[in-house]
């Protein structure tokens, strides 16, 4: 279990944290900012335009990070506010991963510009890295086209057909079958891996 890392290695169970609840809580609002964007007030009415993990999150999710190293987040949404449903719920739900894609992107860029620094702490080489590779984790994962993730609210728009899935139990077996899978999360991580080692150059 993950909280066997706090003993064995706190300080990598920290960065963890810290960062998947900091990427978590951004994901979520870049869905909220997307929505006010598109004529939909919900995320403010309910609160949820704030910084505070614990709203996004909620404390079994904290609690679950801690605990197994998997977290979700939500952001309350009314698509039938959207200016336009379709063009509105493609923007809104993809909004969550490509917030994600930006942080991996910046976090490489900032492990380019810091390279022939010796940093330690929350700047240090190890923490950008690790910092990458989760957001492009995150973003690859949420782009799969499965329900309730975002990718399947943004394929379905595209391909219609893909709808009625929404209200069966397939995504809840995909998602167990994907938890089960050995090694599925260790693909997507060792992608992001792959990349962020193509953009240092190797290095």
């Amino acid at each position: 279990m993950f909280i066997e890392t706090l003993i064995t290695n706190p300080i990598h169970f920290f960065r963890i944290v810290v960062i998947v609840i900091f990427s978590i809580t951004l994901h979520e609002l870049a869905h909220g900012w997307a929505a006010m964007s598109q004529g939909d007030n919900t995320p403010e009415q309910t609160g949820h335009l704030t910084l505070n993990p614990v709203v996004h999150m909620g404390r079994e999710s904290l609690i679950f990070l801690c605990l197994m190293g998997i977290a979700w987040g939500q952001m309350p949404v009314n698509p039938s506010k959207f200016r336009s449903g379709k063009l509105g719920n493609i923007l809104v739900s993809a909004a969550g991963p490509l917030s994600n894609l930006a942080l991996g992107i910046l976090f490489i860029m900032m492990l380019k510009i810091l390279a022939n620094l010796s940093l330690s702490g929350l700047f240090s080489a190890e923490f950008l890295y690790l910092a990458a590779r989760i957001n492009l984790t995150l973003f690859l994962f949420n782009l799969l086209p499965i329900p309730p993730l975002d990718g399947f609210h943004v394929f379905s728009e595209i391909f219609p057909q893909l709808k009625p899935l929404e209200y069966t139990q397939f995504g809840l077996f995909a998602m167990m079958v994907l938890f089960i899978v050995p090694g599925f999360g260790i693909g997507l991580s060792g992608i992001a891996h792959l990349v962020i080692q193509s953009a240092l150059g190797g290095k």
